[in-house]
């Protein structure tokens, strides 16, 4: 089973308190535990020592889930951490940020990791904001980057770190030809929270990315509903990237 660190807190300038927005039936947080659950996966909430994180703590236990409270700047060293605490060798991260992230897309990750790369990145339109995979990493490449970061590094960007290990081997996933996502799926803004809302109602809480392209594709008016926030995202994304 894949271990699968959900790393998640509440503290969010641009859209407070996130995760516990409501989410179909649920909460974000809780939505992302269940669809974790439902490609068998195996879930770690992996969260900060801020008190306002507490109620993260409380979704996990009712869910039955693992969790783990670590640095709340430093995304990181909680990895590597959490990794110590629960002797993982390998895991894949997930956002709580990526609500519709793809469990399929997830286990090839992880395939091409175990085949001898330290870090795979996600595919191309994942990074663009399409948001289906995340990151699949062993945590002895985590133990070596975190040697040369200071505790209190803001690590949030963490492939810039990462880039820095030495002789690290990175494999890139490829996007699944029939099932591409050009749009951000991405949750900061409220206009995000708007168009993922109107994504769930049509397609339900463990939709594919081959359901979710084609819902895209039926209904293109999605793509406009948080398309305004689509520069300053990128701007964001490159301010806190390390040169």
């Amino acid at each position: 089973m894949i271990n699968v660190l959900i790393t998640v807190r509440s503290k969010s300038t641009r859209l407070p308190k996130k995760c516990f927005l409501p989410f179909g039936n649920m909460s974000v947080i809780e939505h992302i535990i269940l669809r974790s659950k439902n490609y068998n996966l195996r879930p770690i909430v992996c969260t900060t020592t801020n008190k306002e994180d507490k109620d993260i703590i409380k979704i996990s236990k009712k869910h039955g889930v693992d969790w783990f409270i670590g640095s709340e700047i430093n995304k990181l060293k909680r990895w590597r951490d959490c990794c110590d605490e629960f002797k993982i060798d390998s895991f894949h991260s997930v956002d709580a940020d990526d609500p519709f992230f793809c469990g399929e897309e997830i286990s090839r990750s992880h395939a091409l990791l175990i085949d001898g790369f330290d870090m795979v990145s996600p595919s191309p339109s994942s990074m663009n904001g399409g948001a289906t995979v995340g990151y699949s990493l062993t945590s002895e490449i985590i133990t070596k980057a975190c040697r040369n970061i200071e505790d209190n590094t803001d690590t949030e960007m963490m492939w810039g770190y990462m880039n820095k290990v030495e002789n690290i081997k990175i494999a890139k996933l490829d996007d699944p030809i029939n099932s591409i996502i050009d749009q951000r799926m991405t949750l900061d803004y409220q206009e995000d929270y708007d168009k993922l809302k109107k994504i769930l109602e049509l397609v339900g809480h463990f939709a594919t990315r081959h359901d979710i392209a084609k819902c895209l594709a039926a209904n293109p008016y999605l793509k406009d509903i948080n398309s305004s926030r689509n520069i300053e995202w990128k701007e964001n994304q490159i301010s806190k990237t390390i040169k």
